[in-house]
């Protein structure tokens, strides 16, 4: 349904650093780069049809107010928790450890982060049983 996203960060820089690192943990890279401006980031191999250019863009900006939660998709669980370990070593802060939410629908296990600038991040797998 959505091709690409984004959202604008305080520091280009840091924040490139910090989604390199967490997204690795779920198969993704930094697609394209506009020094000092942009970067998106996409499946590191990703489908025919897809944007070359990646579905998450982050700009360097003022952040959004109220900040946004933006969900990503897992694979399965073990991304999820490798996803939270990730963001919390390079600096992002817990918002909900990895583990099942029912009340969204079973099978729902996701992990959240806090972004250096505040937005809630997450990483969810739909398990099917």
């Amino acid at each position: 349904m959505i091709d690409h996203t984004g959202f604008s960060v305080t520091n280009l820089e840091d924040s490139k650093l910090f989604y390199t690192r967490v997204l690795a943990s779920l198969g993704h890279i930094a697609r394209l780069e506009i020094p000092d401006k942009a970067v998106g980031f996409g499946p590191a191999r990703p489908d025919e049809g897809s944007d070359p250019g990646g579905a998450f863009w982050i700009a360097q900006g003022t952040p959004a107010t109220p900040r946004m939660h933006l969900a990503f998709s897992a694979k399965n669980k073990e991304e999820v928790d490798a996803f939270h370990s990730t963001a919390l070593r390079v600096g992002g802060k817990d918002n909900g450890a990895p583990g099942y939410r029912p009340q969204y629908h079973p099978g729902y296990y996701a992990a959240f982060i806090l972004d250096p600038d505040g937005y809630n991040i997450e990483a969810v797998y739909h398990e099917t049983r």
